[in-house]
């Protein structure tokens, strides 16, 4: 059976918009300072990974940027993997190998854990994950935290009903960055 792993570039105060991106807002292309650990821990995590699971805004992004690149292992990864995009809105993706979720969140995760043996990886998809946590649908969260407070943007987390419990179970350094890996308890 497939877990689902959410996988966050992070400040230290919890926002995850525009890492790496300064064009989409104000405070953007905050995430650097992980180096080669860094970028060994992401295609370590995505080779473990069977198939992605986005939510909309995020899959139009990537959908954008990888299909061009496919000159390295990470790259060709990302492009031949399935992806799975949550939305009522998509209607014709793009990106190969991609299926639109339009169900009900639970049971679309259920269908998806029993397809897939390694991991389901979700990336960036703030809602998304948003989402995934208030419904206790996260087994593995990796949360790769850069020096910075930014004092604006999404924040990973948001209200959910009850307490969630976490594990933790690994940290890591990683140049300036620290990468701390929790599991649902």
């Amino acid at each position: 059976m497939g877990r689902v792993v959410v996988s966050e570039f992070v400040s230290v105060d919890g926002v995850i918009q525009a890492p790496g991106d300064p064009s989409e807002y104000e405070r953007g292309g905050w995430a650097t300072g992980g180096g080669q650990a860094g970028n060994q821990f992401k295609f370590d995590e995505l080779m473990a990974s069977d198939a992605q699971l986005l939510g909309r805004v995020t899959y139009e992004g990537f959908a954008k940027a990888w299909p061009a690149m496919n000159d390295n292992p990470f790259g060709e990864k990302m492009n031949s993997m399935p992806k799975f995009v949550v939305s009522s809105t998509l209607e014709n993706p793009t990106w190969d190998n991609t299926t639109v979720l339009s169900g009900d969140l639970a049971e679309e995760i259920g269908k998806l854990k029993e397809q897939f043996e390694g991991d389901i990886l979700v990336a960036g998809s703030a809602q998304l994950v948003q989402g995934l946590v208030a419904n206790d649908l996260v087994d593995e969260l990796h949360l790769m935290v850069f020096p910075v407070v930014l004092g604006a943007g999404k924040r990973l987390f948001g209200d959910t009903q009850g307490t969630k419990p976490l594990s933790l179970v690994d940290t890591k350094q990683a140049g300036e960055t620290v990468i701390l890996t929790f599991r649902k308890q």
